[in-house]
């Protein structure tokens, strides 16, 4: 195998672990997918690869809204307050280092998942209502539940898409890689 048959297979694998890294939170894969496309660019001339990097450059602008809309989607149809979406990012950002007390093991992939919800809940317990406390428990485990579940619609989405784009790059610069492979 040749060196630049070699560095194409190593952007390959780069573009799965984008696609992997689109449905993980905080591991940057869109932009992954993006960077096996500029780096096939630099390699291959720019105009052999133009498909993929459009694609990959939309899917990352689009990624990147999902990521922001989701969670809030999901708040907007659970009801949830702006204390609750408060609530889920600090959530987030405490269950990502490790900081949540109800997380002492796992690490910080399950406080990427508990910690937003955790964080909503507590938000909208602490959010003054009007209501009897069984009420006000009932609403913060639903806006913890909508925040949750819209943030996995989004990465549900997001990683459809990567791998979308992902797709787009293997077969536009396949022969690239491997065409000169008797």
């Amino acid at each position: 195998m040749t060196t630049t048959t070699l560095i194409y297979i190593a952007l390959l694998l780069l573009t799965c672990v984008g696609v992997i890294g689109s449905v993980v939170p905080v591991m940057p894969g869109p932009i992954l997918i993006l960077g096996a496309s500029i780096g096939a660019g630099w390699l291959y001339h720019w105009d052999n690869v133009t498909v993929s990097l459009i694609v990959s450059s939309v899917v990352l602008v689009m990624c990147f809204a999902i990521e922001q809309l989701s969670g809030i989607w999901g708040a907007q149809k659970a009801g949830a307050s702006h204390w609750g979406q408060i609530g889920s990012i600090v959530g987030l950002l405490l269950g990502f280092i490790g900081l949540l007390p109800a997380l002492p093991v796992g690490g910080p992939l399950v406080g990427l998942f508990f910690g937003p919800f955790i964080g909503a809940v507590v938000g909208e317990l602490c959010y003054p209502r009007e209501v009897a406390v069984g009420e006000r428990v009932r609403i913060s485990v639903k806006a913890g539940v909508g925040i949750v579940l819209g943030s996995v619609i989004g990465l549900v989405i997001q990683g459809l898409l990567s791998l979308f784009a992902a797709i787009v790059f293997a077969t536009t610069t396949w022969h690239l890689g491997f065409g000169n492979i008797g």
